[in-house]
This record gives C-alpha cells, sequence and structure tokens, in this order.
C-alpha cells in the first residue's frame, strides 16, 4: 500500500471506528430505553387493571354481602350467591369465578365442564398450579396472581390477571379476571416504535458517516494530490539540481585537466621532443632538458594526485576520518595561506555507511566557502566523538554573513548540501555568523534511528 492511501486510512479508519462505537452505544441505549418505555407501558395498564379488578370483586362483595351475612340456611344463601355470581359479567371474557379451599370448582360463568372437578394439580403452560397460586393470594391478603387460561372468546391459552378474595366463613374463593392481550400489543408497539427509532437513527448516522467519510476522502485525496505535485516539484528541482552539481563538478575536472595536468603534459612532451632533438644532434644539454622534464612529470603525478584527493581522499578509507580531515585541514593551510587548527579526541570512529564520507564533504565544503567568502585569517577545526554521537566545528574569524538571509534566497549550495547530508542521518546542523566569528556546528548519531550496534 502506497503511503498517501495509508495516510487516508489512517485518516478514515479512526472515524469508521468512532462511528461505529457511536452506532453500538446508541443502540444499546435505544434499547435499554425502549425496555424501560415498554415496562412502564406495562406497569402502568397492569395498575390499572388491578385497579378495575378489585372495584369488580368489591362490586359483587357488596352485591352478596346480605345473603353471605345471613346467617339463616347457608345451603340456600350459598347456592344464591353462585347465582348471582354467575350473572355477573363484563363482556364477552370478563366473568366470575368461585373455588372451595380444596381446589373443587363450584362456579365458573364461562366453562361448565369445570363445575364440581376437583382441579389443584391443575398447571397453565409455564408449569404454574393455578388453583393453589389463586388460593394462596387470596389467603395471603394479596389477591392478584397472574397465570395463562383459556380464553373464551378465541379458545386460545393467554396470560390472565385475576383478583381473589376469600369468604372465610364458607371456606370459598371468590374472584375475577383479565386477559393481557392489549398488554401485550401495547408493549409490543411500544418496542416496535424503539426499533423503529433505532431503525432512523442509525439511517441518520450512516448518512452523517458516509457524508463525513467521502468528505475525510475527498480531503486526503486533495492533499495527496497537493503533495504530490508538490513532491514531483521537489524532486525535478532535486534531479536539476544533481544534474547541476554533476555539471559543475565535471567542468571542474575538466578545467583542472585542461589548465593543470593537460598543459604541464604537453610542456613535458616538448620536452621530451626538445631533449630528444639535442641528443640526436649530439649536444650535451639534453639531459639537462630531460631532468626538467621528468620534474615537471613528477608536478603532474601531484597534480592527478591532487584532483583525485579532491574526489576522494584516499587516507578517509586507509586511515579513517579523523586522519583524512587532519591532511585535508594542512593542505588547506598550506594553500590558502590561513592560519588552521585541527584537534579531535582520538576516539574510536564507527559510524554508519556514509557518515565518514559525510563529515568530510562537510569540512570541504565549509573550508570552501571560508577560502571563497570570510576573508579570515584563522580556522578552527574540532572533531569530537562520544558514546552517542560525533561532533563536528568549524570556525573562522571572517566577515560573517547573514544566514537567514542567504538561506531564504536559496543560496549557497554549499549550505544547502551541508544541511541536506545532515538530515539524511538524522543529525543536527546549527549555523551561527556575524561580523568577527563564524560558526559551523554538526551533530551525527553514531547509529540510524532503529539500527542496532
Amino acid at each position: 500500500m502506497q503511503l498517501k492511501h495509508k495516510i487516508v486510512a489512517l485518516g478514515i479508519l479512526p472515524l469508521v471506528l468512532a462511528i461505529a462505537v457511536i452506532c453500538a452505544l446508541v443502540i444499546s441505549l435505544n434499547r435499554q430505553l425502549g425496555d424501560q418505555q415498554a415496562q412502564l407501558i406495562e406497569d402502568s395498564i397492569l395498575a390499572s387493571k388491578r385497579a378495575e379488578l378489585k372495584n369488580y370483586v368489591e362490586m359483587a362483595q357488596s352485591l352478596i354481602e346480605p345473603l353471605y351475612d345471613d346467617g339463616h340456611g347457608d345451603a340456600h344463601a350459598q347456592q344464591k350467591v353462585l347465582e348471582e355470581l354467575r350473572k355477573l359479567s363484563f363482556g364477552i371474557n370478563g366473568y366470575f369465578f368461585v373455588y372451595d379451599h380444596e381446589g373443587r370448582s363450584l362456579m365458573h360463568a364461562r366453562q361448565s365442564d369445570l363445575v364440581g372437578k376437583y382441579l389443584w394439580d391443575m398447571k397453565d403452560p409455564h408449569g404454574l398450579p393455578v388453583i393453589q397460586a389463586l388460593l394462596k393470594s387470596a389467603q395471603s391478603g394479596e389477591g392478584f396472581q397472574r397465570y395463562a387460561w383459556n380464553k373464551p372468546s378465541s379458545g386460545q391459552v393467554t396470560d390472565k390477571l385475576a383478583y381473589v378474595v376469600m369468604l372465610d366463613r364458607w371456606g370459598w374463593m371468590i374472584g375475577t379476571g383479565i386477559y393481557l392481550e392489549d398488554v401485550e400489543r401495547a408493549t409490543q408497539q411500544a418496542r416496535a416504535e424503539v426499533a423503529m427509532g433505532i431503525r432512523k437513527t442509525m439511517m441518520a448516522i450512516a448518512v452523517v458517516a458516509l457524508v463525513a467519510v467521502l468528505f475525510v476522502f475527498a480531503t486526503g485525496m486533495t492533499l495527496n494530490v497537493s503533495e504530490h505535485r508538490l513532491a514531483d516539484k521537489k524532486l525535478q528541482r532535486l534531479t536539476q539540481r544533481i544534474v547541476s552539481l554533476q555539471e559543475e563538478e565535471r567542468s571542474r575536472v575538466s578545467r583542472e585537466l585542461h589548465d593543470g595536468i593537460s598543459q604541464v603534459l604537453v610542456s613535458i612532451k616538448f620536452q621530451f621532443e626538445l631533449a630528444s632533438h639535442v641528443l640526436e644532434n649530439g649536444q650535451d644539454k639534453g639531459l639537462g632538458i630531460l631532468r626538467d622534464a621528468t620534474e615537471r612529470l613528477g608536478d603532474a603525478i601531484g597534480e592527478v594526485r591532487s584532483l583525485s584527493h579532491d574526489l576522494r581522499s584516499s587516507l578517509l578509507d586507509t586511515l579513517g576520518l579523523q586522519a583524512a580531515i587532519g591532511q585535508l585541514a594542512a593542505e588547506f593551510e598550506q594553500r590558502s595561506g590561513l592560519t588552521v587548527t585541527y584537534d579531535d579526541n582520538e576516539f574510536d570512529c564507527h559510524l554508519v555507511d556514509g557518515a565518514a564520507v559525510s563529515l568530510f564533504r562537510i569540512v570541504q565544503e565549509g573550508l570552501t566557502n571560508i577560502e571563497r567568502h570570510a576573508h579570515a585569517k584563522n580556522v578552527s577545526i574540532t572533531l569530537r566523538g562520544y558514546e552517542d554521537n560525533v561532533r563536528l566545528t568549524v570556525v573562522d574569524d571572517g566577515v560573517g554573513f547573514n544566514v537567514a538571509q542567504v538561506e531564504r534566497r536559496h543560496a549557497g549550495i554549499g549550505l544547502r548540501n551541508i544541511r541536506e547530508r545532515v538530515e539524511h542521518f538524522g543529525g543536527r546542523f546549527d549555523l551561527i555568523s556575524m561580523p568577527g566569528r563564524s560558526e559551523l556546528d554538526v551533530l551525527l548519531p553514531i547509529k540510524l534511528p532503529g539500527e542496532k550496534r
């Protein structure tokens, strides 16, 4: 995966992850709220149902109270009470029922086939012993009991809420109930509304997320295109600089060869030709001419060595960085006439590949700039090696220059070369200059980031 794609992915993935977490939280909270709302609706409906059932039973009690309180002819009063309760109803599915304390059905307004049967052990589909639970609730005074029972109008088993009381003197339990289908419908409707709300919320979040992702993607692509164009321009400028530097180096080598070595070799050729002509004529001065030509040949060899040394110091490969910089300082002092002092702490230099060459070239660039522009008299070169880094300092007492102005105008190819060499190895480059003192300070790490020593 390309870097620009990784950047876009790193921009989009956290956003998608955050949206996913938000969606999960919204779904969880909405479900909790939906459950709470459904529970509140159910509790509200059940509370009204309980009040309604209690009113029905109290009404029935007030109706049969004269018969129940009459102490004469209990059997006749009991039969009369059963008849009165059988007549009471509210709607198709609202009726009264009566059981004795042994679980025998004494009256059932809608299921007469149960009358006279002992239903003590009868259980609903949930495994609840219905009659036992009703008797226990009536005897405890709580009165309310929820269970499943056959609904007369549909013939299906449905949840039912009953309210029962005891006629203690007769040992009877009377009660009535309401089927809870409307409660189930209300709670299901509430949950359906919550689910619909969740879907709408998810759709809204999805739309917002899609817009955000598209915006991030478009912004990332725009930045990538911009950065790509900028990188292309920088690459073109760098390529042009490399070509320009190559041409400058070729021109310098060409001038050195033409103005120096080539002229010396032509002169030597003429001297050898002259010596040959003189010797052929038997003249004694031919040997002197040969000696002069031999000396000039030595000068040519020196020129070749100097040119080779400028291209790459042989001491850098054989004796190391300290000796190579020392030789460079000595040669510069001899050539320029400036007073050069060089000091190093003779450290065991184990730099990464290319770092020694870069430090050597930095010294070359610095000395070249001093020779051309500084008008200095004294130069100091210091090389110090430490456990984690190596530090190079080049100081002169020249006229100085405006560092910010030079860098802002992109002047000074040598300074740019120094900075790029240092940045390549993750080092630090500082340059300060004022009249009477200019200091070039370079700090390079002994190892590259992530490299094992």
